[in-house]
């Protein structure tokens, strides 16, 4: 009888002690979330995992990381296409979204509250065939051009370029100064698209219904000469002989080092990289400037504008919830914060209220 008293109080003590535990410790929730493995924005993830589990101790965010390139466009296809997606992942917006079959493979996110902080400009670009929202911005807005350094351009007496001559007379004094004149990383596939894409606003200036006669099926790039001017661009440079001999091999985070320390002068690339360059060349980050893919009239330079990537939920999440809580702190002032202490200032931010750095 006293054996069976011992065990009954045991029991007891057991359960007292288990309504004692912490909440976390018995609703503790993992998300995952996917990200790039571009430094910049893994800095970033890591930013957003540890403010948003300091505010929410009962979530847990494991980040896992991927290629970018084609690479990673067929890893996100794969996994949302298996169901094997993590909670929440980080891509692209705008077109490569629209191959992503959202309405079968992403969660509906247009009536969430957050939509209202949202500028109503960025949501167009995560809005699926259906009329439906699925994302929200995760980064700043940027602009797609050419970082180049300022002190191969003071050293040598050049000026900023507004037109593609003025581009071209500029590398060929930097070239025979004994410089790489235009630093190329085909080794990130991405990378090759910047005098193609970067180029958009001189095409948009030339024909300005290009864009939707393009998608009409009205128009071809072969057929716009001002389309096809960004391709030739690249040709240009090549056959000039102004690239970096490994070109073909070099990577993202070789570009972003190339323009920093000047051992290159000209880097077509997205404002983004700015923060690349924050995290790790810090003593040179006032030596880079930007400026516009010059076109063939001085009067019409400008720039291409990229809206940013975006943070979307998997439809085969279980937590739901938790994943939508986690989005809509990225997508709040709070989350703008995170992305600027990490990057420094990129671009505007596509949030209402956020601010961007002094």
């Amino acid at each position: 009888m006293a054996f069976l008293k011992r065990r009954t109080l045991l029991a007891a003590t057991a359960l007292l002690s288990l309504g004692l535990m912490p909440a976390y410790a018995q609703d503790q929730v993992t998300l995952t979330y996917l990200v790039d493995d571009n430094p910049t924005n893994v800095a970033t993830a890591e930013g957003l995992k540890t403010a948003f589990e300091a505010e929410n101790p009962t979530i847990k965010i494991d980040i896992e990381t991927r290629p970018g390139g084609g690479e990673g466009d067929n890893i996100i296809k794969t996994r949302l296409a298996t169901g094997e997606m993590t909670d929440v992942f980080r891509y692209n917006a705008g077109s490569l979204f629209q191959a992503l079959n959202a309405p079968q493979t992403m969660l509906d996110l247009t009536d969430e509250p957050f939509q209202a902080n949202v500028i109503d400009s960025f949501k167009p670009v995560v809005t699926a065939t259906d009329g439906r929202i699925y994302g929200a911005p995760e980064e700043a807005a940027m602009g797609g051009g050419i970082l180049y350094n300022k002190k191969i351009y003071a050293e040598l007496g050049l000026s900023v370029p507004k037109t593609w001559a003025e581009f071209m007379a500029n590398n060929e004094k930097i070239k025979a100064a004994g410089k790489t004149a235009v630093i190329q990383t085909f080794g990130d596939t991405w990378t090759s698209q910047l005098f193609v894409l970067g180029d958009f606003y001189n095409v948009q200036a030339a024909v300005p219904n290009f864009a939707a006669d393009y998608t009409a099926g009205k128009a071809k790039y072969a057929t716009t000469p001002a389309a096809m001017a960004g391709f030739q661009h690249g040709e240009d440079v090549f056959k000039a002989g102004l690239l970096n001999e490994d070109f073909a091999s070099a990577v993202f985070n070789d570009g972003v080092r190339m323009v920093a320390t000047g051992e290159g002068a000209h880097y077509p690339m997205l404002t983004f990289a700015i923060g690349g360059i924050a995290q790790d060349y810090p003593e040179n980050l006032p030596d880079v400037g930007f400026f516009a893919i010059p076109g063939d009239d001085a009067a019409k330079n400008g720039l291409t504008v990229w809206m940013p990537a975006a943070v979307y939920i998997s439809k085969t999440t279980k937590h739901p919830e938790e994943a939508k809580k986690f989005v809509d702190f990225i997508a709040s002032t709070k989350g703008c914060d995170v992305r600027s202490a990490a990057n420094g200032a990129t671009g505007p931010y596509l949030v209402k209220g956020c601010e961007l750095p002094a």
